[in-house]
């Protein structure tokens, strides 16, 4: 005969059972709160990952840097609704980045960042391989410097997946979190539109100065003589200026534009000219073209090579009317288009969505993870595809390693691509698969490469 523990009713609890009980429930609760501990990595890399996405052979350093731009327009100071001030009001403008480099092999770190997510008061722990404040390596050549500019709203973190990755790969990345522009400092837009592209620029100037500074950690680390820009969204809109676009007129004076036509600075003819020490642009989703501050003419003076990243679906910046158009636009540079087919704004640039956003905002009137995801694509897999482009494009372009130009002379959409192989595993005459990518891995893609007029137009013999 079986004894029941529970004779007499089933919430009978008694000296005999007790213990088990308890050490059962004890047990529930740890395990229930090892669990809801979010591991939030961004450095995951998925089984179908393709190829230069693989972290690279440098172990990972970040640091936090504390700027100040000095004398900058008080954007927040102007009211469109009151007489112009006969002097523009300024202020010492605060700008916090956050320094991803190769680390020495012995270094060690806290390997947490702590950032704030969309909602702007939630601060969580994004996991990652790179240490805090780890003593950089001792490299007999200073590294590149890339520069990292969020979307609006957004911060330093929001592409800490792509700057950590190819920091492990020889680059010193450089990423704003730009005042009035982040999730806890959104402010009015105006200042967007006119601080981005000075952020930028000062920026560089300012780890140009520390890369010759004894006194800071960037002595000879970085070589900003060689220097590349990705920015994404409102990052993009920037990056666009200071690769030498200019806005239009109807920007500058629109009523829904910067008030006192402070975004004249920006116009043909008022904007300083290219750094020569930018040597190329990546840009996701570049804000501005659907709402007209771009224009063919406008763009026509983009001076460096630039990649663009794009979901077909955009809804923020457009696609036919936004980024296509900024690609085709652009005649003067050689430039490349990678789009995620279906994709919406997100494609390729955001990190995987925090486990506490994943909640409805009343205030927001979203839920915040929104932010973050795309209703078609993973995370994972847009970032890993991203990666792996970059590295190329970053290789080419900044390092100018030869061999990168393979994975980017494609077949122009990917499904389309040919998996030819032989039995030793050697590509056959009709292999065009994507270079890089794993058989029946490259879908939904297409990378499309424009060369500058003057080239395509050329008289051959």
């Amino acid at each position: 005969m079986q004894i029941n523990p529970l004779r007499g009713s089933k919430f009978a609890l008694t000296k005999r059972n007790l213990g088990w009980r308890s050490a059962i429930l004890l047990l529930a609760t740890l395990t229930y709160s090892a669990l809801s501990v979010a591991e939030n990595r961004i450095d995951t890399q998925r089984p179908d990952a393709p190829e230069l996405a693989a972290y690279g052979t440098y172990d990972i350093g970040v640091k936090t840097l504390h700027l100040v731009n000095p004398k900058q327009i008080d954007m927040l100071q102007l009211d469109a609704s009151k007489p112009k001030p006969s002097s523009l009001p300024t202020y010492d403008r605060p700008l916090t980045v956050e320094v991803w480099y190769p680390a020495s092999e012995n270094a060690k770190g806290e390997t947490a960042l702590k950032a704030f997510i969309r909602d702007g008061k939630t601060q969580v722990a994004l996991h990652g391989k790179a240490m805090r404040d780890a003593s950089p390596i001792e490299a007999d050549t200073p590294f590149p410097l890339v520069l990292v500019s969020h979307g609006y709203p957004g911060n330093r973190f929001l592409l800490s997946h792509l700057a950590e990755n190819i920091a492990s790969k020889g680059y010193v990345v450089v990423s704003i979190d730009h005042t009035d522009s982040t999730y806890r400092t959104q402010a009015a837009f105006a200042s967007t539109l006119v601080n981005r592209p000075v952020d930028q620029q000062f920026v560089l100037d300012k780890v140009a100065a520390l890369s010759n500074d004894v006194d800071s950690f960037l002595y000879k680390l970085v070589n900003a003589d060689n220097t590349a820009l990705i920015g994404y969204s409102m990052g993009g809109y920037g990056a666009l200026i200071t690769a030498g676009a200019s806005v239009t007129e109807m920007a500058v004076n629109s009523p829904q534009s910067a008030p006192f036509a402070t975004l004249k600075r920006h116009q043909a003819g008022y904007h300083a000219s290219v750094d020569s020490r930018l040597k190329t642009v990546i840009a996701f989703a570049p804000w501005g073209m659907n709402y007209y501050m771009f224009s063919p003419e406008t763009l026509s003076t983009v001076s460096v090579p630039m990649m663009l990243v794009a979901g077909s679906q955009d809804d923020v910046s457009g696609y036919e009317n936004g980024v296509r158009a900024i690609w085709q636009g652009m005649q003067n540079t050689e430039r490349a288009l990678l789009t995620y087919e279906n994709a919406n704004h997100n494609a390729g640039a955001v990190m995987p969505a925090p486990e506490e956003s994943f909640y409805f905002n009343d205030a927001l009137g979203f839920n915040v993870s929104g932010h973050y995801i795309d209703a078609v694509w993973d995370n994972v897999r847009m970032n890993n595809i991203a990666q792996h482009f970059v590295t190329a494009w970053l290789g080419k372009y900044l390092k100018e390693d030869t061999s990168m130009q393979d994975y980017l002379n494609l077949v122009p959409h990917a499904n389309e691509g040919v998996w030819a192989m032989d039995e030793k595993g050697m590509a056959k005459d009709s292999h065009t698969y994507w270079k890089g990518f794993q058989k029946r891995t490259a879908k939904g893609l297409s990378f499309e490469y424009l060369a500058p007029y003057f080239l395509s137009h050329a008289i051959t013999p």
